[in-house]
């Protein structure tokens, strides 16, 4: 089943999770128009892709008797393997082929780590439309892993990542921005992996009224979720809605319990959290300080339990 199959029967049947009415897709866009995969398949296991060399285990002991050292193919799981020990190395060229021979294969995680590697320019010169393929292949071929399978999270990751790409679009490529998309792509991540960045950015736009109305009340939902599990981002946004009273009760010190869980997370880039943080330590009383506190030692305390 393709993507576009696989999030339309997310939206109309809920995936028979039970979900709740607040966690329907009101306003979205029917996601049949979607375009397939581009450039790069997640062949089937055990099938090598057309005009890919085949890397090849040697057997030792043979040429000690004078006869050529036998060869057979790696394994997606050994090519895999000889990848990241490549990568590891220092071996860019060797690492990237190992790895591309392993996904060509079906290796689910050497398409994701491809993905990533093209994504973030790690050791090789960034390119985003690379990286939204490999991620797209990997959305259309495993879309209906079991939610709890071992590979889900880096299925979850790559459908995270789509749904950045269509947020922002890739410059001088194909893929445009279409909040519609990335719509989709969060909502199936949020709701069929349970993943906490996707029910983040799922929040984030419905709080924005972005490819889709504008509902507060699902952003709140969705936000919550996923600060919860710890997603410091959503943490952030929530803690400053409570100090603002905004779309929910005024609570100060909840809202500077998860602004201090975010400030401790976020990255030293990520400036606009630490100066929600300063601002909402400012304008706390000291009542308000001591509360957080506590509510912030009764959380750490239940994620040690």
């Amino acid at each position: 089943m393709r993507i576009s199959e696989r999030v339309l029967s997310t939206v109309l049947f809920g995936v028979g999770l039970g979900l709740a009415t607040a966690y329907a897709f009101d306003g979205t866009r029917t996601p049949g128009d979607i375009a397939p995969a581009v450039g790069i398949e997640v062949a089937p296991r055990g099938s090598a892709a057309p005009g890919l060399a085949v890397p090849a285990l040697a057997v030792p002991g043979l040429g000690a008797l004078g006869t050529p050292d036998l060869h057979i193919p790696l394994t997606s799981f050994q090519a895999f393997q000889s990848g990241t020990r490549a990568l590891r190395a220092g071996d860019t060229k060797a690492g990237l082929s190992a790895l591309e021979y392993a996904a060509a294969n079906g290796h689910l995680i050497a398409a994701w780590k491809l993905g990533r590697i093209y994504a973030d320019g790690d050791g090789v010169k960034q390119n985003e439309l690379r990286a939204f393929e490999y991620f797209r292949a990997i959305a259309d071929a495993h879309a209906d892993e079991a939610a709890d399978a071992p590979q889900a999270p880096f299925i979850a990751n790559a459908f995270v990542a789509l749904g950045t790409y269509y947020l922002d679009g890739i410059p001088n490529s194909t893929v445009k921005p279409d909040a519609d998309r990335a719509r989709e792509m969060f909502s199936y991540a949020a709701i069929y992996f349970g993943d906490r960045d996707a029910q983040y950015n799922l929040g984030r736009m419905y709080l924005d009224g972005s490819g889709g109305l504008k509902e507060p009340k699902q952003a709140v939902r969705w936000l919550l979720v996923a600060a919860r599990k710890g997603q410091y981002q959503a943490q952030a946004v929530l803690g400053a809605m409570l100090l603002k009273g905004e779309y929910m009760p005024r609570q100060v010190p909840r809202g500077l319990m998860w602004l201090t869980l975010a400030r401790d997370a976020a990255t030293p880039g990520e400036t606009w959290i630490t100066d929600l943080y300063a601002a909402a330590l400012k304008q706390a009383s000291e009542d308000e300080r001591a509360i957080a506190l506590v509510y912030l030692e009764q959380w750490l305390k239940t994620r040690r339990d």
